[in-house]
């Protein structure tokens, strides 16, 4: 019995201190505040049930509402944590493991107050402990360490199914590979591409470094650094490995990464803008001039790699003149050729002007070579050696074309050891002109050196 009374003297006490005595302070400053307060009012404080009343109807009022929050964090819940990473544990120097999930949820159940310490944590990391596992097929529990002892949980997935393998390795010789090129300006070429490294090491289950078919180190022009025409950079470059069809291949390369130090030019040559025609104006007219551009712009500029620019002595336009009867305007679209990147012209307007001052010429004797013709084999003509070529065109021009203008030729591509009829083909430096061969066909032999 006394130690109920010293209790009810203890919380008495605190009711005092922490209640009573507060409020009847409050109560005071708000009287105070009246000039002229109530004498009913000031009676009605002055009673020494009142305080006591009101403290206890506050001291009520505060229980309902720390019992109504006990009870919240009190009542039982689930907190689901989506997509968290897995860390495996294994001997990553000699083996390889796939069949890791790439995340997994965690569901955690408990009561309110412990999730929400629970989420404000530093998250637990998600484990699959291989140490000491073997290669094989092995079935393993994904594991999740939670501190709080108040909160259950379930993995989804909760069980792997992993394939530990040995890790072989191989040497690979690694090329450069550029992406993104369309993005650089298309006068400029990339040369003189060279890594700081010319092979690599990859790693992994043996049935995937056996299909890696080429490592490349890939350039991405789209992050290149600011530079000047030829001056040499140095960019880094992942590696990826591909398989026989151009599939990547899930390796480990050592290393990584790489650098690669090329430059960037830009080669231009310009050539000139060569008509040529194709079929005949009528029968009575001759080509007598092509004006390109109304003579202004009658080459272009062209762009690429130094060994395609070499190879390129002009560009062909093309115009159908067959029937032609009378001088025509063509609009002609310029074809760029194979490797060049870019024109400084892409189209062109040719004048074709006629002549009906037309005369027939013939160029006897005009020698006839060969072409095409396997480097392992000889040839010998069996009939002819040379055909008389037969001339159309104005009179101003066949009247100075002589048999050294002349180009009279057998193509021979494809053929071997023994005897063949072969077309005679006849081509001319004057694309004005009409050639003609007064024979068509000729034997050879070919044979064996």
């Amino acid at each position: 019995m006394k130690m109920f009374k010293k209790i009810g003297i203890f919380f008495s006490k605190i009711i005092d201190k922490l209640i009573v005595i507060p409020i009847s302070k409050l109560i005071l400053i708000i009287n105070k505040k009246y000039d002229k307060p109530s004498k009913r009012f000031e009676n009605w404080l002055s009673q020494s049930n009142t305080l006591l009343f009101i403290s206890l109807i506050i001291a009520i009022f505060t229980f309902i509402v720390i019992d109504q929050k006990i009870l919240t964090f009190s009542e039982s819940s689930a907190e689901v944590l989506d997509i968290q990473q897995v860390k495996v544990l294994y001997d990553e120097d000699n083996y390889v493991v796939e069949g890791i999930p790439e995340s997994v949820d965690i569901t955690l159940i408990g009561n309110k107050a412990d999730l929400y310490i629970a989420k404000q944590s530093p998250t637990n990391e998600v484990v699959i402990d291989l140490w000491g596992l073997k290669p094989g097929t092995h079935k393993v529990d994904i594991k999740y360490d939670q501190l709080s002892s108040g909160i259950k949980y379930s993995i989804n997935p909760s069980v792997a199914t992993v394939v530990i393998y040995e890790k072989v390795s191989s040497t690979k010789t690694l090329s450069i590979d550029l992406l993104n090129q369309d993005s650089l300006d298309q006068k400029y070429i990339i040369d003189e591409m060279k890594s700081d490294t010319d092979s690599v090491v990859i790693k992994g289950a043996s049935y995937k470094v056996d299909k890696v078919a080429t490592v490349k180190a890939l350039v991405d022009v789209k992050t290149l650094p600011k530079f000047e025409l030829g001056e040499k950079i140095n960019v880094p470059a992942t590696l990826r490995a591909y398989d026989e069809e151009g599939n990547v291949v899930d390796v480990e390369i050592s290393p990584a990464k790489v650098n690669v130090e090329l430059s960037i030019t830009s080669p231009s040559k310009e050539v000139p803008i060569q008509v040529i025609p194709t079929g005949n104006v009528i029968y009575n007219m001759g080509i007598s001039n092509f004006i390109i551009n109304d003579n202004k712009n009658t080459s272009v500029t062209i762009y690429g790699t130094s060994d395609v620019l070499s190879t390129i002595e002009y560009i062909p336009v093309y115009i159908n003149v067959e029937g032609l009867s009378e001088d025509t305007q063509f609009k002609v679209d310029l074809e760029k050729p194979a490797g060049v990147k870019y024109m400084s012209l892409n189209n062109v307007t040719v004048d074709v002007k006629l002549s009906s001052d037309i005369s027939n010429v013939e160029i006897p004797d005009v020698s006839i070579s060969t072409i095409n013709l396997g480097s392992n084999y000889g040839v010998t003509p069996i009939d002819i050696d040379s055909v008389p070529v037969k001339l159309k065109g104005v009179s101003d021009i066949v009247k100075d074309i002589t048999a050294s203008d002349i180009n009279v030729y057998v193509d021979l591509k494809g053929l071997g050891v023994g005897t063949h009829e072969v077309d005679i083909i006849v081509t001319g430096n004057d694309p004005r002109v009409e050639y003609l061969s007064s024979i068509l066909k000729m034997k050879v032999k070919i044979y064996q050196k």
